[in-house]
């Protein structure tokens, strides 16, 4: 169920973020093989986000600016790379690098990752996506999850402790690098980056939480057809 509505709450969100000239451009979405991994599936996307860049970056950046996203997906463990595009190389070294794996528990699995990623030190953070405060502009009350309560599966609303007693429930468990090798900048940026990922990762959960209703009777196969009509939909969006 979480493939279905992680598949279906990226099409749609992607398709209602995005507007003439800024949004999300999918390049390519195709089936990938992977030795180790086995079957999956290869992204390839171009995020245009001019606008919405804190006006300290737009600043250093083109008017015409986006970077490009590669993922392969092998649920339930992901890859995402991401680095500037070469219209763009004229700007400093900036890369993130995610890994993901997915588990059916209440985030209580330690040392998830065995990465050759984590290097130095590293912040452990747990993401709440009832509880935890997302930007003001992002907030809908139809979507929240202490309030949402699903027609067809009976779940929510989730109330304190939710964690814990909560039945089925998934963790999608991140690790997170994120580089910008520019003295001076490098800290401020880095740290922007991991913010605006963290808000991202709460805005999009809470979201698949709030729309169950709409994708819980879906098949894999449905949803894919869902996302190609969407991904369609909004590359003529963007124009």
């Amino acid at each position: 169920q979480y493939r279905v509505g992680q598949l279906y709450t990226i099409s749609k969100h992607s398709h209602q973020e995005s507007e003439k000239g800024e949004g999300v451009e999918v390049v390519k979405n195709e089936p990938h093989e992977d030795p180790v991994h086995g079957p999956g599936q290869f992204t390839e996307k171009r995020v245009h986000l001019s606008s919405k860049l804190p006006s300290w970056a737009r600043a250093v950046t083109p008017r015409i600016f986006y970077i490009t996203e590669k993922a392969w997906n092998y649920y339930p463990y992901t890859i995402t790379a991401d680095s500037h595009s070469l219209q763009c190389s004229f700007l400093p070294k900036f890369s993130i690098y995610i890994e993901t794996k997915y588990e059916d528990n209440c985030g209580d699995s330690e040392n998830i990752f065995h990465s050759d990623k984590i290097l130095g030190d590293h912040e452990v953070s747990f993401l709440d996506i009832a509880f935890d405060e997302i930007p003001e502009r992002y907030y809908r009350s139809l979507e929240d999850p202490r309030f949402f309560s699903s027609a067809k599966t009976g779940r929510g609303p989730l109330r304190e402790g939710w964690r814990q007693h909560t039945k089925p429930i998934m963790c999608s468990y991140k690790l997170v690098s994120v580089k910008f090798e520019v003295w001076g900048l490098q800290t401020r940026v880095e740290q922007f980056v991991h913010k605006v990922i963290r808000d991202i990762l709460l805005i999009g959960h809470r979201q698949a939480f709030a729309w169950v209703d709409e994708w819980c009777d879906m098949s894999l196969e449905e949803v894919r057809a869902f996302e190609t009509q969407m991904q369609v939909a909004t590359n003529q969006k963007l124009g």
